[in-house]
């Protein structure tokens, strides 16, 4: 008996821990997956909210092109030079000089004026941030338009007429397709456009995510029926809770141990101080030739028992940790001690490297990466930061201002990321940058989807606009390359051509592909 109650008490405290951490993998596994499945589809949201602003900056882009023009009168010649102006810009169907109240005067198209039921009056169109520019629905019988009308002068407007094409909302994975409803509307609650599989049968129980521009009067909804989301539930509740209570079990343990929290940073610390954040090095090609042109500089944690951890485990606890400046600067000056040797030898190549808003703006930033630049005695001009578009820069003044003082000292600025982003391509241009680079979301999808096409080519024609060059990440098909070169993208990067590599094997391809460049076809790349 003496030995059974032990036993007993063991037992049930075993009992009564797998209990308690059961119910808390349950609840830990379905706010998981629910938070999981809302973040899928509030960045889905925001997608087409993005999709739909790039339409209205290249449709406010070409009004201020035409304004330029001084193209203010319905005379044969100026209808002409606006024809060819709207027939070089797919997604534009029409161009009308409008009076100051809205009402048309003439149109590029005439014709398209007989498919419109109405036309408001300019008290009625809704303003952006940009006072120059409004937005409103046109109502057409052949489905609605939207019209982006640009002051150009005190007696006269242009308006752009965008066509709504549905494959701009048919984003879906295909498990929610059938069940899900994609709408693009104006903010006074007019709708656009809308992707809708099922047109017979009424969504029932949904579940609605909804993002508002911060630039212009638009909204994107995305409403999914809750049944299929819970069943999308069931098949990773199983997998969720079983890691749930691991991880419970180990935070127990841990919790029980010590309750230090300090332990990742102090890891990333001993890492930075015995160097074990190394560059790896992506090619940037040309997308015709397969020619490298430079590299991206990529930071990868090497670790003393040979592992490698990827950035997306140890970079946001570098930036929330304050540790990301120190390790950027180490970066950099281990891949300027590469790389030096092929810089020297060819001094078109490029080498760029990330760097985080906050340390863009940070005190120094400028005059430190001249020094580090002259120390590794490496011309300034071969050298991009590449900012990302992900996280919003607070002071767009002041972070132009940096750019400009950069551009001054000749080194050159990308905007990374560029489509999926905070900033509005009116933004991009205020910061002075020279180049733009195209997020992966949309290389992936421009084979599939017409939309993403049209995107890329408007990305394309306003960055011709700019004077600014244009690189595509992500390519990994051969279909990607000949799709982007179509669209006028002329460099990129991507598993096409190569991972990011240690150093040694990146100086083995570059050489390699010098070596064999002559023989290469001009219309193909081989991995």
């Amino acid at each position: 008996m003496g030995l059974q109650r032990p036993t007993f008490k063991f037992a049930a405290l075993v009992l009564l821990s797998m209990v308690t951490f059961g119910l808390a993998g349950h609840f830990a596994a379905e706010r998981v997956i629910r938070h999981q499945q809302a973040r899928q589809l509030e960045e889905l949201t925001e997608v087409v909210l993005r999709r739909s602003e790039f339409a209205v900056d290249f449709a406010a882009a070409s009004l201020t092109e035409l304004g330029k023009r001084d193209v203010v009168n319905c005379e044969p010649a100026t209808l002409q030079t606006i024809r060819l102006h709207v027939y070089q810009r797919s997604a534009i169907k029409d161009v009308r000089l409008v009076n100051p109240d809205g009402s048309v005067i003439c149109s590029a198209y005439s014709e398209t004026l007989e498919f419109d039921k109405g036309w408001i009056d300019r008290r009625d169109m809704l303003p952006s941030r940009d006072k120059d520019l409004s937005l409103f629905r046109v109502q057409q019988f052949g489905g609605d338009a939207l019209g982006v009308l640009k002051d150009i002068s005190s007696n006269a407007a242009l308006v752009a007429i965008l066509g709504i094409n549905a494959s701009l909302f048919d984003i879906m994975p295909s498990e929610l397709r059938g069940h899900s409803e994609v709408v693009l509307a104006l903010s006074n609650g007019e709708k656009l456009g809308e992707f809708l599989p099922d047109t017979d049968r009424a969504l029932q129980n949904t579940r609605r995510f909804d993002r508002t521009s911060a630039r212009y009067p638009l909204k994107a909804t995305i409403e999914v029926e809750g049944a299929v989301l819970s069943i999308r539930n069931n098949e990773a509740y199983w997998p969720a809770l079983a890691v749930a209570v691991i991880l419970g079990a180990l935070f127990g343990i841990l919790l029980a141990r010590s309750r230090r929290t300090e332990g990742p940073v102090a890891d990333l610390d001993r890492a930075l101080t015995a160097g074990e954040f190394k560059p790896y090095y992506q090619p940037i090609f040309n997308l015709r030739t397969g020619q490298i042109k430079g590299c991206e500089v990529l930071a990868r944690w090497l670790r003393d028992d040979g592992s490698v951890i990827p950035p997306m485990n140890f970079i946001p606890l570098a930036e929330s940790s304050g540790r990301i400046e120190v390790m950027t600067w180490q970066i950099l000056k281990s891949a300027l001690s590469d790389l030096r040797p092929l810089l020297k030898a060819d001094k078109d190549f490029k080498l760029s490297f990330n760097v985080v808003p906050k340390h863009l703006l940070s005190p120094g930033f400028v005059e430190t990466l001249r020094r580090t630049v002259l120390t590794a005695k490496i011309a300034a001009r071969q050298i991009v930061i590449e900012v990302t578009e992900r996280d919003e820069l607070d002071d767009l003044a002041r972070a132009a201002a940096v750019v400009t003082e950069l551009r001054d000292h000749g080194f050159r600025v990308a905007i990374d990321d560029v489509g999926v982003g905070h900033s509005g391509l009116s933004r991009l241009k205020g910061l002075g940058a020279n180049t733009i680079k195209i997020d992966k979301f949309f290389v992936d999808t421009i084979t599939v989807d017409a939309s993403t096409t049209t995107i890329v080519e408007m990305l394309v024609a306003l960055a011709k606009d700019l004077q600014m060059t244009v690189v595509a990440e992500g390519i990994e098909t051969e279909e990607q390359r000949r799709a982007l070169v179509a669209s006028g993208v002329e460099e990129g990067q991507g598993y096409l051509v190569a991972a990011p590599l240690p150093f040694p094997k990146f100086s083995e391809l570059v050489d390699t592909r010098r070596r064999t460049a002559p023989a290469a076809p001009a219309d193909a790349l081989v991995a």
